[in-house]
């Protein structure tokens, strides 16, 4: 989908690469510390596998990756994060899904609803609109280094991947939870370099908006991820082909 590829670029850029260094570094972070509360040993806890692959994607320090996984084993203070969600409506009736890891469930709450509100949206029960999205795991590869869609897909299929997808600069490969981390183990024991994997919510359906609600949305969406404990933000919409920022 063209109109989704565009969101999703745009996503992609405001979202991770031109949100300052600190704040990727403190996203990282927080999602080594909680992942390792199932294990300090990534050999046989996967989801700290794929928190410490994302930090080395993000050039997160060595010595600060190792002092995320003694505080998420309480070897050190600073380990008391809680993985919290939160879901309501955009402006234009779009769904999203707010991730969030905080050591304040008040201040958090408070902060996510002022986002709400202020761009014209409104929060829901937990529930609300989580159905419409599908828990996917999501591995990107850049199609300059990887040009050939038939490679990949033969690559990505045998590997246990549900599907393959075009979005623009990036092919995105989507695995059911439960196959994400045998097929990203795969990926890398094929000498293939990945972009980005992790556990996403991928809309089942895409709504189309014009370009005004799209630069309500984007906005809405950089005010989300501008707070601190903010992780992830999932939308449902789909932009015009001729959306210009």
């Amino acid at each position: 989908m063209a109109g989704h590829s565009k969101w999703a670029n745009i996503q992609h850029r405001k979202g991770r690469q031109d949100v300052k260094r600190g704040k990727e570094f403190t996203k990282a972070a927080k999602e080594i510390i909680i992942a390792a509360k199932g294990g300090a040993d990534p050999a046989s806890n996967a989801r700290l596998r794929t928190a410490i692959a994302a930090a080395k994607s993000v050039n997160l320090p060595k010595d600060k990756i190792e002092g995320a996984i003694r505080k998420g084993t309480g070897q050190d203070a600073g380990g008391d994060l809680f993985e919290i969600n939160y879901e309501g409506y955009a402006p234009g009736g779009i769904a999203v899904v707010v991730e969030t890891a905080t050591d304040n469930k008040n201040r958090t709450v408070a902060e996510v609803r002022h986002v709400f509100s202020k761009h014209g949206g409104s929060m829901g029960e937990s529930g609300a609109v989580s159905w419409m999205f599908e828990r996917l795991g999501v591995i990107t590869l850049s199609k300059e280094k990887y040009p050939s869609e038939d490679d990949i897909m033969n690559i990505a299929l045998e590997a246990g991947a549900d599907d393959v997808q075009d979005e623009d600069s990036v092919w995105e490969i989507h695995t059911a939870m439960e196959d994400f981390n045998s097929v990203r183990d795969s990926l890398e024991q094929a000498s293939i370099t990945m972009e980005s994997a992790e556990l996403s919510f991928v809309p089942k359906n895409y709504i189309a908006v014009n370009s005004e609600t799209g630069q309500k949305l984007i906005r809405f969406n950089d005010a989300l991820e501008d707070l601190d404990d903010v992780q992830n933000v999932y939308f449902n919409f789909e932009l015009p082909d001729d959306f210009e920022e």
